[in-house]
């Protein structure tokens, strides 16, 4: 394991402090080996190419980006349990109002039925730092899920949720995605079409995105 860990570059980027403060410099996104703090992901950073590196644990971070990709902290919602961390890392695949997240190794426990769909987008929770969604849901009350147990975690595979941040985040499933993404996407109408028609679907979700981006781009 080790020397797959050592061959991990270190990539240009910033991180995001609980305060609110950014710190630029260079991130291994996934360094292997224990955190800091145990059932907490963690990054290592330096702020220059030659300084002494060292770890950040979720506690630390709201959010860091490295090169194209954005992560916010997230705790693992209503009673899953997460293959690696109860605290972890979760990239930002759409930042919109109601924005899409990704993560390997999630469990498959409350919240993964069911095709009802909830958006309350009136409420209009605050983001924090950098516009990514820092809070983990401090006082927000907010109630996940509810009912079984973890299911089954398979660690390589990658899991998506929905939510306008982190504390409401649920699960993207094959039964709500036409929904969940046609509210996220709505702004496209094009999109809008290809969805209802059924050309997209879980497994092809990074080809839509890059689409929306492209057509997102093209606007400006």
């Amino acid at each position: 394991m080790a020397p797959a860990a050592h061959a991990q570059k270190w990539t240009p980027g910033h991180f995001i402090d609980v305060k609110g403060v950014r710190y630029d410099g260079f991130i291994i996104p996934n360094p292997g080996g224990s955190g800091p703090i145990k059932n907490e992901g963690f990054i290592e950073f330096k702020d220059a190419e030659k300084a002494e590196p060292y770890k950040l644990s979720t506690s630390d971070l709201q959010s860091y980006v490295v090169g194209k990709d954005s992560f916010v902290v997230a705790h693992a919602p209503g009673n899953e349990t997460w293959a690696k961390n109860e605290f972890d890392f979760v990239r930002v695949v759409v930042n919109e109002e109601t924005k899409i997240y990704a993560t390997r190794g999630a469990g498959s426990g409350s919240g993964m039925g069911g095709s009802k769909v909830r958006f309350s987008p009136a409420v209009g929770l605050s983001t924090g730092g950098g516009g990514y969604g820092g809070g983990i849901g401090g006082g927000l009350g907010v109630s996940i899920g509810g009912g079984g147990g973890s299911g089954k975690v398979d660690k390589g595979k990658m899991y998506y949720y929905y939510g306008e941040n982190t504390a409401t985040m649920q699960h993207l499933t094959e039964e709500n995605f036409v929904d969940v993404m046609t509210e996220v996407m709505g702004d496209e109408p094009e999109i809008v079409e290809h969805l209802r028609a059924g050309h997209y679907a879980l497994g092809n979700i990074d080809k839509l995105v890059e689409y929306f981006n492209k057509l997102k781009a093209s606007h400006k």
